[in-house]
């Protein structure tokens, strides 16, 4: 059994420039890495991923390595992936999550909430094993992060998910405190066994620390006008809370959670349009006769 969330009934009020843009770089970087050989392949990842023996100084950098800075891995490596699963469910939950979060501290301190995410989850994942000599990549630290600012900002937003059980697929909607806490569970249950493995796989303790700094980060970086913990609207709708939908429920869900949002300005010059409309058509109602009298009158006459 397993969840995969596929959208949120949270809609934003600004459109997120900087989300999008992460996803556009994040896939453009992973096609033209597997358009490369594979000696060229892996000489991309181990000359841009973050490997933690030459970040430490512990190991000196090879010469055939692109010629970048050691510490400027810790960037780099946040927008390169290991394969399309990787990247295909960290743009997932960055595209569910990190339109809301961005909407809640604006484009540019998003920017940096986002990279100093990242940033922690590497410096976490040294600290760990600072010797190895394995590349990390992937934005799955920084998305933790995301990940953390969500729940405290949107703990009672609700969350579609599709839920896998051996051949049977429902879908369901469950609050994203439940949603996030699950994915929490999972990681620190995990953790441990990661510490016996050799060489790849899923460095775990990279997303707990972009977790931990996302929840230092985000009381900072959030607009005022976003409390961190919001209590619960009294008014909800029971039908939307712990539910299993039906395929055409997720379908309208999700039309009416992407639907192009109209901004207020435009709304109310519409409203200004329509007033200005109907005006000029009630004056111009005064002015025309009446038609009706005027046969009426012309029958009397004959």
């Amino acid at each position: 059994m397993f969840f995969l969330p596929l959208f949120d009934n949270n809609p934003t009020n600004r459109t997120p420039i900087v989300t999008r843009a992460i996803i556009i770089a994040c896939i453009l970087v992973f096609l033209y890495q597997i358009g490369l050989t594979d000696r060229l392949e892996r000489l991309f990842i181990f000359s841009y991923g973050a490997i933690p023996a030459l970040i430490t100084g512990a190991e000196i950098r090879p010469g055939y390595f692109s010629d970048i800075p050691d510490k400027a891995t810790l960037f780099t490596s946040i927008f390169m992936h290991g394969g399309l699963l990787h990247l295909g469910g960290n743009m997932l939950y960055l595209w569910i999550f990190g339109d809301n979060v961005e909407d809640s501290m604006g484009p540019v301190r998003f920017t940096l909430f986002y990279l100093a995410c990242g940033v922690a989850a590497t410096l976490t994942h040294i600290a760990i094993d600072p010797s190895s000599v394995t590349p990390l990549v992937g934005a799955s630290g920084a998305i933790a992060g995301v990940l953390a600012a969500y729940l405290m900002l949107y703990p009672h937003a609700e969350v579609r998910v599709m839920i896998v059980i051996l051949i049977f697929v429902r879908w369901a909607s469950f609050p994203a405190v439940a949603v996030l806490a699950g994915w929490l569970i999972i990681q620190f249950l995990s953790a441990p066994a990661s510490l016996s493995s050799d060489g790849g796989g899923v460095a775990y303790f990279a997303h707990i620390g972009g977790f931990v700094a996302g929840l230092i980060l985000t009381p900072f970086m959030r607009q005022s006008s976003h409390p961190i913990f919001p209590a619960k609207e009294k008014e909800t709708n029971e039908n939307d809370r712990l539910t299993v939908l039906n395929r055409q429920a997720i379908k309208n869900a999700f039309v009416e959670r992407y639907r192009r949002p109209v901004s207020h300005a435009k709304t109310a010059n519409k409203k200004a349009n329509a007033k200005v409309t109907t005006d000029h058509i009630r004056r111009s109602r005064r002015h025309l006769p009446n038609v009706k009298s005027s046969h009426r009158k012309q029958d009397e006459d004959k």
